[in-house]
C-alpha cells in the first residue's frame, strides 16, 4: 500500500462520515468511517517515511598507501538508494 491508498482510504472514510445520511441497524457507518479515515493517516505517514528512506545516499571514501610503489590510492563508492 503506498501514499495514494493512504489518501483513497481517508476519502473513503470521510464520505462514510460526513456525506451519508443514512443509517444502518447493523453497523455504525459514522465509526467505519473515522476508522478508515485513521488507518488512511497511518498508511499515508508509513509510505512517506519508506519513500524518505529509500532516497538516502551514502559515499564513503577509502584512502590507503600502496606498500610496493609508496603511491597514495583513494576507493570511492557512493551509494544511491533512489528506484
Amino acid at each position: 500500500m503506498g501514499i495514494g491508498s493512504g489518501i483513497l482510504l481517508f476519502v473513503i472514510g470521510a464520505i462514510l462520515t460526513f456525506a451519508l445520511n443514512f443509517r444502518v441497524d447493523w453497523i455504525d457507518l459514522d465509526l467505519v468511517g473515522y476508522i478508515l479515515m485513521i488507518a488512511g493517516v497511518v498508511i499515508f505517514i508509513i509510505s512517506l517515511v519508506v519513500v524518505f528512506r529509500r532516497r538516502s545516499m551514502s559515499s564513503t571514501t577509502h584512502t590507503a598507501v600502496d606498500p610496493a610503489r609508496g603511491e597514495r590510492i583513494t576507493e570511492r563508492d557512493t551509494t544511491d538508494d533512489t528506484l
